[in-house]
């Protein structure tokens, strides 16, 4: 079970450097219900900090491919992930109806063993930024008090689940960034 709340984030919130992230494209074969296969690379950072140097470096770890198929829902959903090869990946890909989104995805922890998953849009959908906190019960995610880094929610606004995001027009995309600040 998947239990996420989505919202905007404010630009410049974060010292993005400091923190892991994941390169991801991903599109999808269907919508209704949601099928997506998705690239994933992750990268670690290493910090070193010494008296006379506080530099990050960047190493390149792991990339993965998956299917993913999700059930119906808002806050919570089934989600089930299947591990793809390189090539299937590329196949499916090509199956994909509509718009590819790719984006950077920064990891980074909050209090309460929470993490946000801090979303940089990339492409048709450059400007964007929206972050997802996942819980561990509804109850969780209800209770949560928003930090003063998020712009609003958009938890149970359809127009920024990926899925519609993957079969919007380009005016719609570009209103939808308008709206995002």
């Amino acid at each position: 079970m998947e239990i996420e709340r989505k919202f905007l984030i404010k630009e410049n919130a974060f010292d993005l450097e400091k923190y892991d992230y994941v390169e991801l494209q991903q599109a999808y074969i269907s919508t209704s219900p949601v099928i997506r296969v998705r690239k994933k690379a992750t990268y670690k950072v290493n910090i070193s900090a010494t008296a006379d140097d506080n530099t990050s470096q960047k190493s390149n770890g792991t990339t993965e491919y998956i299917l993913t198929v999700k059930s119906k829902g808002m806050l919570s959903r089934q989600e089930f992930e299947l591990s793809l090869e390189e090539a299937d990946y590329l196949n499916l890909l090509k199956k994909a109806d509509g718009n590819i989104i790719t984006k950077r995805r920064y990891i980074i922890p909050l209090e309460n063993e929470l993490t946000l998953e801090l979303d940089y849009f990339k492409d048709l959908f450059q400007g964007l930024v929206m972050g997802e906190i996942e819980f561990h019960t509804e109850e969780e995610a209800n209770k949560y008090n928003l930090p003063d880094f998020i712009i609003r929610e958009v938890t149970y606004d359809k127009r920024y689940h990926n899925s519609n995001m993957s079969t919007m027009p380009h005016t719609e995309i570009s209103d939808l960034i308008v709206l995002s600040h």
